[in-house]
């Protein structure tokens, strides 16, 4: 038998064929989870093709270091499309209804564009850590870096992807049954090999590069902006509480999106016959796919393109003192 077709049937005994399961949750309860997941999906569509588009337009955008931030959105943007909306369309169905060869392909898209953009995320931690921080002296990124970091985060992505289609590894449905992804159930010794390779490799591998490199950016933050000698009196402070806000929740965004599913998949790993309910364990999953990494894209250029022209921050001065306090930084 060809190692692809063992990857489909090992996923066809677990999808139902035309009824709606509502062993798991009412008939109802399908249809909220549908609106919710199309909700972010549309959305993250709309923001994510918002930042694409503002940064071909606007010229002083496109800097090396902006590259990687696209490279997130069009991760974000494959995850919503292939992920999001044919979850959403399952939901609304009451059951799975694509079929095994769509279960495999539609988990396969999802880990692929999910992994490529948690690791454009670690690359972003790594390239400011290393502007800011200068761990190895002055640094300027230029082109062929960013282009680098996102081939480099495309390609593990699709290292680590690939073996299920061949294998090692499989998808299964997970939650309540209407999506499909990586099996964390299987005790297979192929399976689980291939679980523990990609939960270290793809998940925690990313959050500590995450995690590590934003301890020190911030750090490193706190201790140049207090050097600062401003002519206004309150003025580093201000500033200093914004670069350090911006930083803080860029991590939160990261650890509430990730982390659950994350300790959702190391709880069945570790205990196979742990037993979760299929509702609980489906919020990890909607966090995931939901990818609250939205909050980087909102920036004062993307947000009046899409506002229509209208800026929110238009009150607000282009404080000099924060150009100060940036330029200061970065210098």
């Amino acid at each position: 038998m060809e190692p692809t077709k063992m990857a489909i049937i090992a996923s066809e005994s677990v999808i139902p064929t035309s009824a709606v399961n509502d062993t798991i949750i009412p008939r109802m309860g399908y249809t909220i989870l549908a609106v919710i997941i199309g909700f972010f999906s549309v959305f993250g569509i709309i923001l994510s093709m918002n930042v694409i588009v503002v940064t071909l337009k606007h010229r002083q955008l496109r800097q090396p270091l902006k590259f990687t931030l696209v490279n997130l959105a069009v991760a974000d943007l494959g995850c919503a499309t292939f992920g999001g909306l044919p979850t959403m369309v399952t939901n609304a169905m009451g059951y799975f209804s694509l079929g095994s060869v769509e279960c495999v392909l539609e988990g396969f898209a999802v880990a692929f564009f999910v992994i490529a953009g948690l690791c454009s995320v670690a690359i972003i931690a790594v390239e400011r850590c290393m502007v800011v921080c200068r761990p190895v002296g002055s640094v300027t990124f230029q082109t062929r870096h960013a282009v680098a970091g996102a081939v480099i985060a495309w390609v593990w992505s699709f290292l680590w992807n690939t073996p299920s289609l061949f294998g090692w590894g499989s998808y299964e449905l997970e939650g309540v049954q209407t999506s499909c992804a990586p099996d964390w159930y299987s005790r297979n010794l192929a399976n689980v090999s291939y679980i523990m390779c990609y939960f270290l490799l793809c998940f925690a591998l990313p959050f500590s590069v995450i995690v590590i490199s934003y301890t020190c950016l911030l750090w490193t933050l706190l201790r140049k902006v207090t050097k600062l000698k401003m002519s206004e009196g309150g003025s580093t402070a201000r500033a200093e509480t914004q670069v350090a806000c911006m930083v803080v929740v860029m991590v939160m965004a990261f650890l509430l999106t990730w982390l659950p599913y994350a300790a959702f998949a190391l709880s069945v790993i570790l205990d196979p016959n742990l037993y979760i309910d299929p509702v609980i364990a489906t919020v990890p999953m909607y966090l995931a796919k939901s990818s609250i990494n939205y909050i980087i894209h909102l920036n004062k250029h993307a947000v009046p393109f899409l506002l229509c022209g209208r800026n929110p921050w238009a009150a607000e001065a282009e404080s000099e003192d924060h150009n100060l306090l940036i330029s200061s930084i970065f210098r």
